[in-house]
C-alpha cells in the first residue's frame, strides 16, 4: 500500500525556508490575533457572549453592518464586472484616467474618503443638495453607509475580473455567434461561466472589506444607535469604555458570521470551478 506524501517536493529549491517563513508570517498576522480573540471570548464565557450579542443595540449594529456589506458587495459584483468589461473591450477618450481612478480607494486613506464622501453627499454638498431637492437624504443615513461601502469595495471586483476578461479570446464569442447563439445566450452560457470563479473571488474580497470598514463610514453614517451605528464603531466604543469583554464578544460574533458567509462563497466557487472543469 502506497502512502501519499504530505508535501509534494518540486524542482525549485527553498521549500523548507519558504514554507517556514509563510507559516510564521501567517501565524503572526492572522492566527495569533484570532487566537487571542477566541481566548478572550473563552474566558468571558459563551453565555456572556450571547448576552452581549443579543442586546438590542449590538444586534442592530451587527444586522446593519452585514446587511449593507452584502448589498454593497452584490452591487459591486454587478457593476464591477461591467466596469472591467468596458475597460478591457472598448476604447474611448479618458479610458486610462478611468482605469487609474479604479485604484483610488486603494490609495486613499479611509478617513479622507469618508470626509470627501460626507462633503459631497451632505445636505449642502454637491450631490446632497441635488438629492435634497427631490426629497432624498443621503449623508447620515443607511444610504450614505451603502455608498461608502460601494466606494471601498468596487476595485476588488474590477481588478479581480479584469485579467480574466483579457484572457477570453474574442473568437469564442464569434464562434458562438456563428453557431447561431444570440448575444444573451452567449453571455449567459459562454462568458459568465468563465468569469464566475473570479467574480466570486472579487465579491468575497469586497464583502470582507465592507464588513470591517470603519474609517470611511463613521463620517457619513451619523452613528445613531439602532439606526446608523455599525458594529466596528460599537467595538471601538466598548474599547474606549474599557469594556474589553464586550468588545471581544462583538468581534467574535463578526468573526463567526463572516466565516459562515465566506465559507458559503467558497463552496459556490468550488461548484462553479467543477462545472468549468478546473478541479
Amino acid at each position: 500500500m502506497t502512502h501519499r506524501p504530505l508535501v509534494h517536493k518540486t524542482a525549485m529549491p527553498g521549500l523548507g525556508l519558504s514554507a517556514g517563513i509563510t507559516i510564521a508570517m501567517l501565524s503572526i498576522v492572522v492566527l495569533l490575533p484570532i487566537g487571542a480573540l477566541l481566548l478572550k471570548g473563552a474566558n468571558f464565557g459563551l453565555s456572556n457572549i450571547l448576552e452581549v450579542v443579543t442586546r438590542e443595540r449590538v444586534a442592530a449594529s451587527l444586522y446593519l453592518s452585514f446587511k449593507l456589506a452584502l448589498l454593497a458587495a452584490l452591487f459591486n459584483l454587478i457593476f464591477g464586472v461591467l466596469l472591467a468589461w468596458v475597460l478591457v473591450r472598448y476604447r474611448f477618450p479618458g479610458k486610462r484616467f478611468l482605469d487609474a481612478a479604479v485604484d483610488l480607494p486603494f490609495a486613499l486613506p479611509t478617513a479622507v474618503a469618508g470626509i470627501a464622501l460626507t462633503a459631497l453627499y451632505a445636505p449642502n454638498g454637491a450631490f446632497g443638495s441635488v438629492a435634497q431637492e427631490i426629497g432624498w437624504k443621503i449623508a447620515y443615513t443607511q444610504m450614505g453607509i451603502f455608498i461608502a461601502l460601494v466606494f471601498v469595495g468596487l476595485p476588488f471586483v474590477t481588478r479581480t475580473v479584469q485579467p480574466v476578461i483579457e484572457e477570453i479570446d474574442r473568437e469564442v464569442e464569434e464562434a458562438s455567434a456563428t453557431l447561431g447563439a444570440s448575444r444573451l445566450y452567449t453571455l449567459r452560457h459562454v462568458i459568465l461561466p468563465m468569469l464566475m470563479p473570479a467574480a466570486l473571488t472579487g465579491f468575497a474580497l469586497a464583502l470582507a472589506r465592507a464588513v470591517g470598514e470603519y474609517g470611511s463610514v463613521i463620517f457619513i453614517a451619523g452613528n445613531i444607535p439602532l439606526r446608523t451605528e455599525i458594529a466596528p464603531l460599537l467595538i471601538v466604543i466598548q474599547l474606549e469604555e474599557f469594556n474589553y469583554d464586550a468588545a471581544a464578544a462583538i468581534g467574535i460574533a463578526m468573526l463567526v458570521i463572516s466565516f459562515v458567509m465566506l465559507l458559503a462563497i467558497n463552496l459556490i466557487q468550488i461548484v462553479s470551478r467543477r462545472r468549468m472543469g478546473h478541479v
